[in-house]
């Protein structure tokens, strides 16, 4: 993995300025982000699904998630 030079320099700089804590809590967001990875499928692997679906199926689905995920209940929390 390459380093931006710039962007590595711009963050010990920032870091010198922080207090014990927050270094540290720079330090564990860095991990978790470097474990984290790329997550899901590959398209190409996604490409035998092709065609699957009819049109009149699609259509129904995105009105079903037009019409039902659109919305906000306010009291659901």
């Amino acid at each position: 993995m390459m380093v931006d030079p710039a962007i590595q320099q711009e963050i010990e700089r920032q870091l010198k300025q922080m207090p014990l804590d927050g270094q540290r809590q720079v330090l564990d967001f860095a991990r978790s982000l470097a474990q984290s990875g790329p997550k899901g499928e590959a398209g190409k692997d996604l490409l035998r699904f092709a065609g699957f679906l009819d049109a009149l199926s699609i259509r129904e689905m995105t009105e079903a998630i037009e019409s039902g995920c659109e919305r906000v209940d306010v009291d659901a929390w």
